[in-house]
């Protein structure tokens, strides 16, 4: 039965997965078997080129007594979007009417700049990052530190992404959509510290092993995270040829290189992890907010599954299925969820005892004029355990210089009742409307 007054939908302040927001996926140092090999001081100099996917602030000579390299790179996305189309207020599927946040801005989404390279030996990486967002006003300074085996495998250690989805794989920010896509943010785990392995044991197949402390800890305290590690794998297959040219853009979802023959990858991911609410039990609003329930309700807030009730742990599991391929300037990738919750531990009875909960996303981008201007369209959608929800949309890139590291963009996004909210993406929870964007994504 819901109440006459709506409940006050906390606006959802980006957690780790939001805030750090690949702060090491599209720096090749950080996943080194995926990188190019670094340009030699006899090219630079011979051509004046200091860059290098990235800019080359410093490198020493084949014969230097301390071999270095330093570079320097940006990453910046400016956003408007509008959602004042949508409705006022949702109903949870305990009849509890909440409000909608909506919006109507222009911000600097994300602006990350790092430092990367290697010291001492061209097998020992590093990557720091600093990461801010005019959206959350908030700033995160992190980094890693790898030392590369061989091409088959090299030891990560540091802040990473949880590599439960396809997104969180050297991906960002080379996406079809604006932002991953609905369903992608629903399921997917975020970022954490942590121990990796990456490599290419085998031509065409990668891999991406982690251990890590939970699903999205990057501004969680170590005093308040528990005992319990997460568990993540991500591996896939590219039998056909690369899915793009070696760089930070080899894994982007559109074919702007306008591949001559039909590449394709496959792949697969898996999640798991004990997750604990990082909050006091009388504070309503949780610190871990790496979880929502499927009516938009996140997970470890008071009263998401019973009036009144707090759940304080529960055991986290996901996995996922993708797929792409490439030809001549068409693309096609999707991906498939599957998510398991439960194990509950909670301040009172609950009627449930886990949930299940499953979705996918489709999308397809065609260039129309080569590396200059493509079409697209996109859906995803989420069948939950509290309800479904979904999306789609249809937009342009305009690729303004020659080159796939800058373009702008502009879609019409229709959301239908968003299991998902974040201040960071086009995403209110609950929200159901139109919410048009129009960005610009500036890299290098």
């Amino acid at each position: 039965m819901a109440v006459a007054t709506p409940i006050r939908n906390p606006v959802y302040e980006p957690g780790p997965a939001e805030t750090a927001e690949d702060l090491a996926l599209s720096t090749p140092e950080a996943g080194a078997s995926l990188s190019l090999p670094p340009a030699t001081p006899a090219q630079a100099s011979a051509t004046d080129d200091r860059y290098n996917e990235g800019i080359v602030l410093a490198e020493t000579g084949e014969d230097a007594k301390i071999p270095f390299q330093l570079k320097f790179t940006n990453i910046a996305q400016f956003r408007y979007l509008n959602t004042l189309a949508s409705n006022d207020t949702f109903t949870d599927h305990l009849g509890n009417v909440r409000s909608v946040f909506k919006r109507n801005d222009l911000t600097v989404n994300r602006e990350m700049f790092t430092f990367a390279g290697y010291i001492f030996d061209k097998r020992l990486t590093f990557g720091l990052f600093a990461w801010t967002s005019a959206a959350t006003t908030q700033v995160v300074v992190s980094g890693n530190v790898s030392w590369r085996f061989n091409k088959a495998i090299t030891l990560n250690s540091g802040y990473w992404a949880v590599p439960g989805s396809r997104t969180l794989t050297f991906t960002f920010p080379y996406f079809t959509q604006p932002e991953r896509s609905l369903a992608d943010n629903f399921f997917r785990p975020g970022f954490t510290q942590g121990i990796w392995f990456t490599g290419e044991p085998v031509k065409g197949l990668n891999y991406d092993v982690f251990i890590g402390d939970g699903l999205n800890t990057l501004t969680i305290p170590v005093s308040k995270i528990d005992t319990h590690l997460a568990y993540a794998v991500s591996v896939w297959w590219e039998p056909l040829g690369p899915f793009g040219p070696e760089g930070k853009s080899r894994n982007m979802y559109d074919d702007y290189f306008i591949s001559k023959k039909p590449v394709i990858r496959v792949g697969t991911s898996y999640t798991r992890s004990r997750e604990d609410r990082f909050s006091n039990l009388d504070q309503g609003n949780p610190e871990n907010t790496s979880m929502h329930n499927s009516d938009g309700v996140l997970t470890f807030s008071t009263g998401a599954f019973a009036p009144g009730v707090t759940l304080d742990k529960a055991t986290y599991r996901m996995s996922a299925i993708d797929g792409g391929i490439k030809w001549q300037g068409l693309a096609v990738n999707g991906q498939y969820y599957f998510r398991w919750v439960n194990d509950f531990v909670a301040d009172g009875p609950l009627s449930i005892s886990s949930t299940f909960d499953h979705g996918g996303e489709l999308s397809a981008s065609y260039f129309v004029v080569p590396k200059k201007w493509m079409l697209y369209g996109r859906t995803s959608g989420i069948f939950g355990q509290f309800g479904n929800s979904s999306e789609y949309a249809g937009g342009f890139k305009w690729y303004f210089v020659p080159t796939q590291r800058v373009w702008l963009q502009g879609e019409a996004l229709r959301i239908y009742k968003s299991s998902y909210g974040s201040t960071i993406t086009p995403y209110t929870a609950g929200m159901t409307g139109w919410a048009p964007v129009v960005q610009t994504i500036f890299s290098f």
